[in-house]
């Protein structure tokens, strides 16, 4: 993958357990998936949030800790953009990993009241959105897509919001790479953009 080296070891990041009451949520439906609520990871009180549409696994199938393609790709980009762990907070508009067929779009409607729970306790100056369906479902428009909104800001919820493609989309076909990575740049201000480290 063309300027994607290995410049740095990824790690699980720290897991912000959900506020009580939550864990059990049932009101999607993915509780009967049989997969654990993932609220959210890295720095609660960072500056930037990042937003995906569901959390991978956290660990292998023997209980041990585990850092998936996806959180590998995303940490290497915001390494590179000069962020750390300090700087971002990952959370998810599913917060369960679904493992069968649902109601996509129901199940994501129902689940964004926890996200916008959490933008309102934590009040990030920035996010940004990876993959269609984190836009979509931020940006409440079902034809949303990446590529026709990236590199510039919007304001879906009153909050600057940058976006890119999914690290997954990156993983399967690294001839994104590049864009990925101008993406963080750009939403850092590296160089001369208009974000966060400008």
């Amino acid at each position: 993958m063309d300027g994607n080296t290995d410049v740095h070891c990824p790690a699980a990041w720290p897991e912000e357990l959900p506020p009580a009451g939550a864990e059990g949520c049932p009101d999607c439906g993915l509780i009967r998936h049989g997969t654990r609520m993932v609220w959210g990871e890295g720095n609660p009180n960072a500056p930037i949030m990042v937003v995906l549409d569901n959390p991978g696994s956290r660990e292998d199938r023997e209980g041990r800790p585990f850092v998936c393609g996806t959180r590998k790709t995303l940490q290497k980009a915001a390494q590179l953009a000069g962020l750390g762990q300090e700087d971002l907070y990952v959370t998810y508009v599913l917060k369960r990993q679904p493992k069968k067929a649902y109601e996509k779009v129901v199940a994501r409607s129902i689940c964004m009241k926890h996200l916008l729970d959490q933008i309102e306790s934590k009040s990030p100056q920035f996010i940004f959105c990876l993959g269609n369906v984190a836009v979509q479902s931020f940006f409440e428009q079902g034809e949303a897509e990446v590529k026709r909104l990236r590199k510039a800001w919007h304001a879906p919820r009153g909050i600057p919001t940058a976006v890119s493609y999914h690290p997954l989309a990156i993983n399967r076909r690294p001839n994104l790479w590049p864009s990925f990575l101008e993406d963080w740049q750009f939403h850092c201000g590296v160089p001369g953009g208009t974000g966060f480290a400008a």
